[in-house]
């Protein structure tokens, strides 16, 4: 996420930047363990304000962690900006957004709290709950299922495609069929329908009567497996391509259309090894030339 032109060359600040950004020292190894467990202390604690009887007894004491945990995160989220060469860039980055909108809703609530579109001011307060994505900035894998999502976009969006064109189609003919005394009074209503059943939903607000309707109903939920496992298989072989490019030693971000025939394992003729690899994807053998 950053690189080394964010790093100041010396001074106070590039220390700072050492145990903020930079996680495999053992200052920064426990900076972040505390700003994990701070964290979750403060997600939690907004999950108890949102239960009435606990915030009625204990409202005061979560007040005053709120604001304790607001404070903290805006001192973390000023140090991150002041410590590197580019803050613009941090900021305008997911991490940095999500940072902000960490803090944020505390200082909002204090500025319009009577304002018509704020209508509660816990409706405000949920989007504390911004602060667990903070965690996905401490987890490596992460990084690899948001490359394979990226990766599968494509797939993933024909699949979807052909999954509204289906739904359309259903929900038309159960309009035709069932008609509005069945409950489909119109297209949009019976797409609501469709997507519910395809899903495995099915609230039960809408139910076919006719025969003919209940024959559709069964394709539909039989094809809606289909929505579950197709994205599932194709998130799953990125995923494991990434594993392949991680375990050949290749950067993460190459592509499995990348890899190439012509270079075998010595040892175990594993072929498909990437050409920026060192390491067999099968057996770990260094493939560069001693």
């Amino acid at each position: 996420m950053h690189t080394d032109l964010d790093k100041p060359a010396q001074g106070w600040r590039r220390s700072l930047y050492t145990i903020i950004y930079e996680s495999d020292t053992p200052a920064g190894r426990r900076f972040d363990q505390i700003l994990i467990w701070t964290i979750l202390i403060s997600v939690v604690a907004v999950i108890l304000d949102s239960v009435a009887s606990i915030a009625e007894v204990h409202g005061s004491l979560l007040n005053v962690l709120e604001w304790g945990f607001t404070v903290v995160f805006t001192i973390e989220y000023v140090l991150r900006l002041a410590c590197i060469e580019r803050p613009r860039k941090y900021a305008l980055s997911f991490f940095g957004i999500i940072d902000l909108l960490s803090i944020l809703p505390s200082y909002l609530a204090l500025i319009e709290p009577g304002a018509l579109f704020f209508l509660d001011v816990r409706i405000l307060r949920l989007m504390r709950v911004f602060r667990v994505f903070k965690l996905t900035g401490f987890v490596s894998e992460y990084t690899v299922l948001g490359l394979a999502l990226l990766a599968s976009r494509r797939k993933i969006m024909v699949f979807m495609s052909f999954v509204l064109m289906i739904s359309l189609l259903m929900a038309t003919a159960m309009y035709v069929i069932e008609g509005p005394e069945h409950g489909f009074t119109s297209i949009p209503t019976s797409m609501y329908w469709a997507i519910t059943t395809m899903t495995t939903v099915g609230f039960g607000d809408i139910t076919p009567k006719t025969d003919i309707g209940r024959l559709i109903s069964s394709f539909v939920m039989l094809m809606g497996w289909s929505v579950l496992a197709v994205p599932t298989g194709i998130v799953t072989a990125e995923l494991t391509a990434k594993r392949r490019l991680a375990a050949a030693g290749a950067p993460l971000d190459a592509t499995p259309s990348q890899f190439s025939d012509d270079v075998v394992c010595p040892r175990c003729d594993a072929i498909d090894q990437h050409p920026q690899g060192r390491y067999c994807w099968r057996c770990g053998t260094d493939l560069l030339p001693k």
